[in-house]
């Protein structure tokens, strides 16, 4: 099951001897957090070639040995220089070629290799181009909503009104498919973005352990192909049981050229940083003058038009009848509802102010709500709460009845936004024409519009995109696969040249560039052509015996070597299909799963369920059940689609595999291809 291969995937430990710098360690599975306060897969070290970093190992951990390595760059040994109370300096060699790096660590109390380790700059940027998500909800368990388009429902008999073929999207395919998105797009030569940053709730349940080792593999997704990550915890993470060992230190800064990212922590429940944190982001403003600081903190400082946001101006936080309308407007979350917070508040504005902070970046309403502070001075402070981006949300598309009487009448759906900063402390939002736009979301339709299904079976990987932006979308995507696994042109249509393959810890990855069409899409990396149909089954029915006209679920057991692509319901009386519906995967990461499907219900006592699962080559399996009868399977069939076999040789170049592909590496540049 995919679950359990991710952990030697994301924190697999290296088993150094002295070794020269061209040899990858090898790995046995460890805990991040166990070895390393930081950096982790949610805060690297941040550094170019020649810089000092440094390396917080956790208590009682001696560092021996560090390396860094990428799918296309590496394996380079990094020089302890020396150790200052406890912090070890690392000197990143001079001839390391800029990319995003795992950090493998050799120490007394084990090995690891972390994702997102160390970003290696080629020179600092002068703007920072954000893509921002928020409130990913990550789990091992089941949480999952439904888009079509524009659409979004939380239930899957509420899309059903509005749309025949919806998606399922749940949690991880969500954030995983944010990630992979931003992952292009950061790389495709048009500098959309440098960074992705997330503002809190990354996790679900804060003591859900797989469901940060699945967080960690979307990380993964997003900073193997080069583009990094930065997060913040929020009140789900909260207390951090897991997210300190999977993600990173409740709060921190990291310095990126001319700009300074301060990550605070709100502290779950108490929903608003304590005064020891604020003290400690007062020292660090200080000590990084000239910087242009920008803020992540999962709790919204403003309550103002409550959903919708809007612009304060012409106040102060430093004048006290200034204050008394300001405290107005902040979140109860920040002053308290009887102002036993104000003092914390108060003293946060006052830092953006004098210390001109122009960006504060939020989630956890699940809303786009925008708001522009313009203080007495005239100076710009945009604060950003984002929707979110990986759960379903408190509002769906269109608004049902239920949301509008809880005032909730801002549509909404799975969103993401990319924000650029300039050195010179301007603030743009680039793709939105109206930010305080009422009657629909400012954000951007990534991932409701934008969905990546990946399958890692035993004998192959698969991706499934459903690309709705309107346009085709170019970039580099990192893929897990099979030792001796290739790109099978027959089963694959979109365009693709193979970068570079790499084992690292154990783990075969492939990097790609490929540009993926409007519409659906996939492409298979297997050892040979799948000739094995699924497996699949009727499990149970709840209730176990639906009502005439009353709904009920169908829940589905399947399997399959490489990945299942689709699954359909059809419901049959007498003989012919009456209805059909899409079946989802409750864990879409695991080839061997189960699926469920919502039946609005059938105006029979008496009839036939027949579950269709097809992989990714064609081959279909069936089951039936009989509500009044006996359950029924038939024997599975493997017969190809013509969707597959026709349209799988459109556009599709030839591949450059292995160590070749590490030559000439200048020319990778070229084989990124830019957006239309």
């Amino acid at each position: 099951m995919l679950g359990r291969k991710i952990i030697p995937l994301l924190i697999a430990l290296f088993t150094l001897a002295a070794v020269p710098a061209s040899t990858v360690w090898a790995a046995t599975p460890a805990t991040p957090g166990d070895i390393l306060i930081q950096p982790l897969p949610g805060t690297p070290v941040i550094g170019m070639p020649g810089d000092i970093v440094e390396i917080y190992p956790a208590e009682g951990v001696t560092i021996q040995e560090l390396q860094i390595v990428s799918i296309l760059h590496g394996p380079y040994n990094l020089e302890i220089v020396g150790t200052e109370n406890g912090v070890v300096k690392a000197k990143i060699p001079e001839n390391v070629e800029p990319d995003v790096y795992f950090l493998t660590v050799k120490s007394d109390k084990g090995e690891i290799t972390i994702p997102n380790g160390v970003w290696v700059m080629k020179k600092a940027p002068t703007v920072l181009r954000i893509a921002q998500g928020s409130d990913l909800h990550v789990t091992s368990g089941s949480k999952m909503g439904f888009v079509c388009g524009d659409y979004f429902q939380k239930s899957l008999t509420g899309i059903l009104e509005y749309c025949k073929s919806p998606i399922a999207l749940h949690s991880y395919t969500a954030t995983d498919s944010f990630m992979t998105y931003y992952g292009m797009v950061g790389q495709d030569g048009t500098n959309v973005i440098n960074i992705i940053l997330a503002t809190g709730d990354d996790v679900d349940t804060n003591g859900d352990r797989a469901g940060y080792e699945l967080l960690d593999n979307t990380i993964l997704h997003a900073t193997a192909a080069g583009t990094p990550f930065i997060a913040v915890k929020g009140n789900h993470d909260h207390p951090p049981k897991y997210y300190n060992k999977y993600v990173g230190p409740s709060y921190f800064y990291r310095v990126i050229g001319n700009f300074l990212i301060i990550g605070l922590d709100s502290r779950g429940e108490e929903r608003h940083p304590d005064m020891e944190q604020l003290k400690w982001m007062e020292e660090v403003l200080k000590s990084h003058p000239g910087k242009i600081p920008i803020i992540l903190v999962h709790h919204p400082f403003w309550y103002i038009s409550r959903l919708n946001g809007g612009v304060v101006e012409n106040l102060t936080a430093f004048d006290d009848n200034d204050w008394q309308q300001i405290k107005k407007l902040a979140s109860w979350d920040w002053v308290g509802r009887n102002g036993e917070y104000e003092d914390i508040a108060r003293y946060f504005l006052q830092m953006v102010e004098n210390y001109n902070v122009r960006l504060i970046l939020s989630g956890h309403i699940h809303k786009d709500k925008p708001v522009l502070y313009i203080d007495k001075n005239g100076e710009k402070h945009w604060f950003y709460a984002l929707t979110t981006t990986g759960a379903p949300d408190k509002t769906s598309n269109p608004p049902s009845e239920t949301d509008k009487k809880l005032g909730y009448t801002k549509p909404s759906w799975y969103g993401s936004q990319i924000i650029y900063v300039y050195d010179n402390g301007t603030v743009e939002f680039p793709f939105v024409s109206n930010l305080f736009e009422k009657d629909k979301p400012v954000s951007l339709p990534v991932p409701q519009k934008f969905i990546v299904f990946r399958q890692d079976g035993e004998d192959g990987t698969a991706v499934k995109f459903v690309n709705e932006l309107g346009k085709s979308i170019s970039g580099p995507i990192v893929l897990q696969i099979p030792a001796g696994a290739k790109v099978d042109p027959q089963a694959t249509n979109i365009t693709y040249t193979v970068l570079g393959e790499k084992e690292i810890g154990g783990t075969y990855y492939m990097l790609l560039n490929v540009t993926v069409p409007e519409g659906i899409s996939q492409i298979t990396v297997v050892k040979s052509a799948d000739t094995k149909a699924p497996e699949v089954k009727v499990g149970y029915l709840s209730p176990s015996k639906p009502k005439p006209g009353k709904a009920f679920k169908v829940y589905i057991s399947a399997s399959d070597n490489v990945g299942i692509r689709d699954m359909k319901v059809q419901i049959i009386s007498d003989g012919k299909v009456i209805a059909e519906y899409p079946a989802f995967s409750m864990k879409p990461a695991e080839v061997s799963a189960t699926y469920f499907t919502e039946v609005p219900g059938v105006d029979a006592s008496e009839f036939t369920i027949k579950v269709i699962a097809t992989d990714f080559y064609g081959n279909t399996a069936e089951t039936t059940y009989t509500v009044g009868g006996t359950a029924k399977t038939t024997t599975p069939t493997t017969s190809a689609t013509e969707s597959t076999t026709e349209s799988a040789t459109q556009g599709t170049t030839g591949s450059t595999c292995g160590p070749a592909a590490l030559v000439g590496l200048a020319l990778v540049p070229l084989l990124l291809r830019r957006r239309k």
